[in-house]
């Protein structure tokens, strides 16, 4: 091929990614409105392809994300009740119970009643546990450098800050919203 036709022709493809890219909305509203639903949907889709292409390799070996991200917060961060399990993990109590009955199942993870509380029960690594996910992890963290490549290491770290920054962004309206609720709650019972 010609270089004139190349160059016109990764020409057009840079233009069409930069549209896509530009307007990930069809929606037709004021700029900031558009400019936010466009950065969501940016956001929810680079989340959607990285979580399907650093997880493919876990399913593999007959461990789900959620059984491996408990594994994970255990082998990092020791044993732990459900709840703290399920806040590190931003997971629902049932979720947490669902997932924690599947790997003592497996024989992955045993529950242990605290004998100073008898309501607090922890989560611990069974050997069986431990050694799967530190064969599963250095392999996980190789897939998840190799996704994350494709920004430099400023990029990432911009990315961290910005990620980060929204999280707290929306659980501020979480607890806004929570707020509410009980005001209008105690509103409905007076």
């Amino acid at each position: 091929m010609n270089p004139a036709k190349r160059s016109r022709i990764q020409s057009f493809k840079l233009e069409r990614f930069e549209l896509e890219a530009n307007m990930p909305t069809h929606f037709h509203g004021d700029a900031n409105t558009v400019r936010a639903l466009s950065a969501f949907i940016n956001l929810i889709r680079a989340s959607d392809s990285t979580m399907t292409k650093t997880t493919a390799h876990l399913e593999e070996l007959g461990v789900t994300p959620g059984q491996f991200a408990v594994l994970e917060a255990l082998l990092h961060l020791g044993p732990m009740c459900q709840h703290t399990l399920g806040e590190k993990l931003l997971r629902s109590g049932g979720n947490v119970t669902l997932v924690v009955d599947n790997l003592e199942r497996h024989g992955w993870v045993r529950r242990e009643r605290q004998v100073n509380d008898r309501r607090m029960i922890q989560i611990h690594l069974t050997p069986k546990g431990r050694r799967l996910i530190t064969r599963v992890f250095p392999e996980h963290a190789k897939m998840v450098v190799k996704v994350m490549s494709k920004l430099s290491a400023a990029e990432q770290e911009q990315l961290r800050k910005i990620a980060r920054k929204l999280g707290r962004g929306a659980d501020e309206l979480c607890t806004e919203r929570m707020e509410r609720e009980k005001e209008h709650d105690n509103d409905q019972t007076e």
